[in-house]
């Protein structure tokens, strides 16, 4: 077990920003998604893990401090110099002379950078910049707070796919905070879900989707024929412009699907979708489900 959280508090105030009952565990070579809404606690758990914030409750680990690194969502680093010698001087290494930073370097396309200064960088560089001298620390766990916030959606999907690339056959863990349901899609392996302070639940993608969603969904355009169409199903919580219907059963799922194509309307099928997901597991918790 390398993280174990029980009964861990965190207020601010007279406000209760994160109460966790159940125990969370973390094991190696554990992936964990962290999603909620905005206020959902999720950077206020970094925190706490990371001894940032006061808290209530027991948070234990196996790590000493150099196993274990963070990405917070704001960096900022002199503009003095090239970021070269910053991340040298950081690092308390030398490019020539350091193989396994010349990989990294390399492997995220971050050599034409190294005679900027930081804030010459752009956003996906800056956070490439960062995520490098991240991974030189080689932890055992890691920590991503909203690594991809402020990019655009193009180089959002390249640096999601060099992290899964880069973590593709390796044991490190991760705890990763995301409000992109695509990324945690990609990367995650298990999710935490939280809101409004509250733990909704936790455990691999696959379980809770079968929990909260069935065996796969059928998604569609909402609209009145739709509606009409697919009113003997059963409905799932969704955005106000989806209609999710749940497939508990192969047989639940042809009937469907013949019916949509019969009438020639374009759906989505999926097993893994996060956003369905976390909609229909706060619904089942009394939250609000964003689904209105």
């Amino acid at each position: 077990m390398l993280l174990s959280i029980e009964n861990l508090t965190v207020r601010y105030g007279a406000d209760t920003a994160l109460s966790i009952d159940s125990p969370i565990q973390i094991e190696e070579g554990d992936r964990v998604g962290v999603i909620g809404s905005n206020g959902a606690g999720k950077t206020t758990l970094l925190k706490a893990i990371l001894g940032l914030v006061p808290y209530q409750g027991v948070i234990r680990t196996g790590l000493r401090p150099e196993e274990m690194a963070v990405h917070m969502q704001f960096n900022e680093y002199t503009d003095a110099m090239p970021v070269r010698h910053i991340m040298e001087a950081v690092l308390g290494t030398r490019i020539a002379r350091d193989r396994k930073l010349q990989e990294l370097i390399a492997f995220f396309e971050f050599g034409d950078c190294l005679r900027k200064k930081y804030s010459k960088l752009s956003g996906g560089q800056k956070q490439r910049f960062t995520i490098i001298m991240v991974m030189m620390q080689e932890a055992a766990l890691t920590f991503y707070d909203e690594v991809t916030s402020g990019l655009d959606f193009e180089t959002r999907q390249k640096l999601v796919e060099k992290l899964v690339e880069w973590y593709r056959g390796r044991q490190e863990s991760f705890l990763m905070v995301s409000h992109y349901y695509e990324e945690l899609d990609q990367l995650a392996q298990k999710l935490l879900i939280l809101d409004r302070g509250l733990v909704v639940d936790y455990g691999p993608k696959e379980e809770l989707f079968r929990k909260y969603c069935g065996r796969a969904v059928i998604v569609v355009n909402h609209c009145g024929e739709n509606e009409r169409l697919l009113s003997g199903f059963r409905r799932l919580a969704a955005p106000a412009h989806l209609i999710a219907l749940s497939c508990e059963s192969a047989e639940t799922e042809r009937k469907i699907t013949d019916l949509l194509q019969e009438n020639d309307v374009n759906y989505k099928r999926s097993n893994n979708d996060i956003e369905i997901l976390y909609t229909n597991a706060k619904a089942a918790k009394g939250g609000n489900s964003d689904a209105e």
